[in-house]
């Protein structure tokens, strides 16, 4: 029997730990994929904070964000998106070790592990909301 690529579509509440469930679904169909979970740690940190940067900041009239996953034994594609009202994503500044070290404010690294964890990272913003396209080789 040959394994054909696979998908999942989720809609995630704005609850806490929702990105968990996400993180359930990767693992499911990894499993069906034959592909050793223990692989998919970078994945998961990414699925992680883009999940959590969506609920975050897709305001409070929004109460969901879309999940995707499309995956085959070589590649998994992840798409995050939220309904919120956008933003400039070259507004965004990269974080300095530096500054972090010396502030009570630690947090701003997701964007950064985003990108240098995946081996395609895309951003689209919108005032209608974002969408983020994340891709892993596997």
């Amino acid at each position: 029997m040959t394994l054909q690529d696979i998908s999942l579509k989720i809609y995630l509440p704005k609850i806490p730990n929702a990105e968990l469930v996400a993180l359930q679904g990767l693992d499911q169909m990894a499993n069906y994929l034959g592909i050793p979970i223990d692989s998919l740690g970078e994945a998961k940190i990414m699925i992680a904070e883009a999940v959590n940067n969506a609920l975050e900041h897709a305001g409070d009239g929004n109460k969901q964000v879309r999940v995707e996953f499309k995956m085959s034994r070589e590649k998994l594609t992840i798409f995050v998106r939220d309904y919120g009202t956008g933003f400039d994503p070259s507004s965004i500044a990269e974080p300095d070790i530096k500054d972090k070290l010396h502030s009570l404010n630690k947090r701003g690294w997701g964007m950064k592990l985003m990108k240098s964890m995946a081996d395609d990272f895309l951003i689209e913003s919108k005032p209608t909301g974002t969408k983020i396209t994340l891709i892993k080789n596997l």
